[in-house]
């Protein structure tokens, strides 16, 4: 028996790269750093990451091929502390986000400890199209 993947389903025309998304999705499930996601009505969402002891020169957000990535590398100063006890995350950190189609990224900001992210979903418009029908 073979397996139908959804990509293959015949009515299900150009969505095959919905598969290679959940594929991308379920990949770095990694629980570093926690993260909130949001519902902000009517038509946006926030991404609130746990990054304490980050500066803003330590975080990067790019979005690579429909893929939201948040990267955090602390500079080296920790390096020459001598700690006692070392409870607080100091670890680069790599955590991915996909869009979907539509959704639009509308500002980054650290506040007290918290990564934010805007995102917004566009209002598709709807746009009918006739397509002639020619003789053959």
């Amino acid at each position: 028996m073979t397996k139908t993947t959804l990509g293959a389903h015949p009515y299900l025309l150009g969505f095959d790269q919905l598969e290679r998304l959940a594929e991308r999705a379920a990949k770095g499930t990694e629980g570093y750093p926690p993260y909130n996601i949001e519902h902000r009505a009517p038509d946006g969402f926030r991404i609130s990451l746990a990054v304490a002891g980050f500066a803003e020169e330590d975080l990067t957000v790019t979005i690579e091929d429909r893929q939201l990535m948040i990267r955090g590398r602390q500079s080296d100063a920790a390096e020459q502390r001598v700690f006692l006890h070392r409870g607080i995350a100091a670890r680069a950190f790599q955590r991915s986000f996909v869009l979907a189609e539509g959704i639009e990224v509308e500002s980054a900001a650290l506040e007290n400890g918290l990564l934010h992210i805007d995102l917004r979903r566009l209002t598709p418009q709807g746009i009918v199209k006739s397509i002639p029908i020619s003789r053959s």
